[in-house]
């Protein structure tokens, strides 16, 4: 991946879970062209590890603070790297 891609790795905290947050945010990863994946962890957090330009992923880690309507996100901690361009699109995973 080029283009200055970074990769940014979430950790969504709140009512995350079942609310329809991994589909949404795939849905709107996806809208923004980032790639990477999105899944729930045991703890009830929702994990996220996204690819793309810095200013698009600044949009998506803004989107992931509220989340769709029925999410109470209470925190979101990042971690930034170097893009691997290992992902092709953007997806679900449905492991934790």
């Amino acid at each position: 991946m080029s283009g200055g891609a970074r990769r940014v790795t979430l950790r969504i905290e709140g009512k995350v879970q079942g609310v329809f947050f991994r589909e949404s945010a795939r849905g709107e990863a996806s809208r923004l062209g980032l790639t990477g994946w999105v899944r729930n962890r045991s703890d009830g957090a929702v994990e996220a590890v996204a690819e793309g330009v810095p200013a698009v992923l600044e949009e998506f880690i803004r989107w992931c603070q509220r989340g769709p309507q029925q999410a109470r996100v209470t925190d979101v901690a990042r971690t930034d790297g170097e893009a691997t361009g290992e992902f092709s699109q953007f997806i679900v995973e449905r492991t934790s």
